[in-house]
């Protein structure tokens, strides 16, 4: 996912927190007698000289005032991150650089250029640098981050089979966060065939409503986590990243505050997409839902062959729930 880095020079405590509340990852101080003062506000990365990251070691900054700059960029060895600043902010040494290499960062003075720079190329930069004393900068360029969130194409698949499974093992996935009607995380059989599992939003007669809740379904399933990765539901424990999804396919990110498995009645979802089956294995029991095309939760207690919900698709291939292009049968 995109990075909010903010530069804070001349230092200032109160652009330090600001930072840090609305979300920033990083934030780079280059004078090292401050930095020691912004560990003290709250854990976070800091860039600096002999910071967390250092600055021009892990960290390299590079002003770009011409192609001889752009190639000094661009041959910088990989693993290194590279913030680069243009002098009068155009586009075209950034479209060459994300070309050319990974972990890019461009400096921005607001919100607007930050947009642009997350665009360019449709793949964009991996991160923007702020360099700002304007408090609500930070939180609009904050906001434009989050707008620019994964957005994947969602599909309808019909229910083709119904099957309840004995006692399996089963993930929930309690987030950090509130879930509302019509989210719900990817999960599947299949990293090539994944539903749209629904947040427990809904009240009901038995039990309360769980909104920060995924109950996720089978241990060995696929779940999508930020980076267009994949991990094991088994392998979720607190402090990953996972992505939530709404109904149109807008993600975000969220944080696991806790993965509990208990083993539970299960119950295998067979269905298809155009020529695509996919399927996933769900606890047996009312609160557990997927997503119909409108977005609004369907039980699999009312579950039947017809049903449309929603879904992801893509070709199947992982390895360490990174996509790779193999000869794969999944059934």
């Amino acid at each position: 996912m995109k990075e909010l880095w903010v530069w804070v020079e001349p230092y200032d405590k109160k652009i330090v927190t600001t930072s840090i509340e609305s979300g920033a990852t990083a934030v780079v101080i280059p004078d090292q007698s401050r930095a020691e003062e912004a560990k003290k506000l709250a854990r976070t990365t800091i860039i600096s000289p002999d910071g967390d990251l250092k600055l021009g070691q892990d960290v390299v900054y590079i002003k770009i005032e011409g192609k001889e700059d752009e190639e000094r960029a661009g041959k910088l060895p990989p693993g290194i991150k590279v913030i680069v600043e243009t002098t009068d902010w155009t586009v075209i040494p950034l479209e060459n650089l994300i070309a050319q290499r990974e972990e890019l960062y461009a400096v921005v003075k607001n919100a607007e250029e930050a947009k642009i720079a997350l665009e360019t190329l449709e793949k964009g930069v991996t991160g923007v640098v702020l360099k700002t004393q304007d408090i609500n900068e930070i939180k609009r360029t904050s906001k434009v981050l989050e707008e620019s969130e994964e957005r994947l194409e969602l599909v309808t698949a019909t229910v083709k089979r119904i099957l309840p499974l004995g006692l399996g093992d089963r993930v929930c996935v309690d987030t950090t966060s509130l879930m509302k009607r019509g989210e719900g995380m990817l999960v599947g059989n299949s990293s090539g065939g994944m539903f749209l599992v629904h947040a427990e939003t809904e009240e009901n007669p038995y039990v309360a409503s769980r909104p920060f809740r995924v109950n996720a379904g089978a241990v060995h399933m696929y779940i999508r986590v930020p980076g267009g990765k994949t991990k094991y539901l088994c392998e979720l424990s607190a402090g990953d990243r996972v992505m939530i999804y709404d109904s149109s396919g807008k993600g975000r990110v969220a944080f696991v505050g806790r993965s509990k498995v208990e083993r539970r009645p299960m119950i295998l979802v067979e269905a298809v997409a155009g020529e695509k089956k996919l399927s996933c294995i769900l606890q047996n029991a009312e609160t557990i839902r997927l997503t119909k095309p409108d977005g609004t939760p369907l039980s699999v207690a009312e579950l039947k062959e017809g049903d449309e919900v929603l879904a992801y698709l893509e070709e199947a291939g992982r390895h360490f729930g990174m996509k790779v292009k193999e000869t794969i049968i999944e059934k």
